[in-house]
């Protein structure tokens, strides 16, 4: 059985546009949650980016019966003892706004002379039966004093990456992918992505 399909675990379109972007050279069928009939929501209790990107994963693997990927991601502070790391998307309450959660970090922040930050992003495959593979990427920067920028999603307006002189939402769609935590993750997952497919057929194989 030679898998013809993998599901991103994920209804965020800009992420899913993002990894078939990536993987459109490879044969194979990418879909997200959102082209699938509904299934319940993934419980994310784990205590890391890895344990959440795989709860995430064989979730989805699990429910719809073929290879899922999700990535869980966030943004590491030095001087808030790592917050809001694996609560990123939920800093500023369950249902919050990227803009209440930017809100709440910058107040955080107030004041804080050290502003050294890490946006970390973990991918996660997992098979049905269980066994997954995780790439991580990392990417080191600055929080802004103030919002910069239009582009991007979450906090890429306070994200200031030295080298390019630039907050994540003043870059194009195009350098964010040079330089991002996702992009380095996925660099990863795409220079092994030959390997990862012969993987999961032989994961997949031993199912039946």
């Amino acid at each position: 059985m030679i898998t013809k399909e993998i599901i991103i675990a994920s209804r965020n379109q800009g992420k899913i546009k993002e990894f078939k972007e990536l993987l459109s050279g490879f044969p194979i069928n990418i879909k997200g949650l959102s082209e699938l009939p509904p299934i319940p929501e993934p419980v994310e209790d784990g205590k890391t980016f890895e344990e959440n990107a795989y709860k995430k994963a064989l979730h989805v693997a699990r429910i719809i019966g073929l290879p899922a990927l999700a990535d869980d991601s966030g943004l590491v502070v030095e001087a808030l003892n790592g917050a809001p790391g694996i609560y990123s998307a939920r800093y500023a309450g369950e249902n919050a706004t990227d803009e209440e959660n930017n809100m709440k970090l910058l107040k955080e922040m107030d004041g804080i002379s050290n502003r050294r930050a890490i946006f970390v992003c973990v991918i996660s495959i997992a098979v049905p039966s269980g066994p997954a593979l995780t790439y991580e990427g990392k990417c080191e920067g600055e929080i802004t004093l103030y919002p910069m920028g239009e582009n991007g999603f979450g906090y890429d307006p306070l994200f200031y990456y030295p080298p390019l002189k630039k907050t994540f939402a003043q870059m194009s769609p195009q350098e964010k992918n040079m330089v991002s935590h996702r992009a380095q993750a996925m660099n990863q997952l795409k220079q092994e992505f030959d390997k990862v497919l012969i993987w999961i057929n032989q994961r997949l194989c031993h199912q039946h």
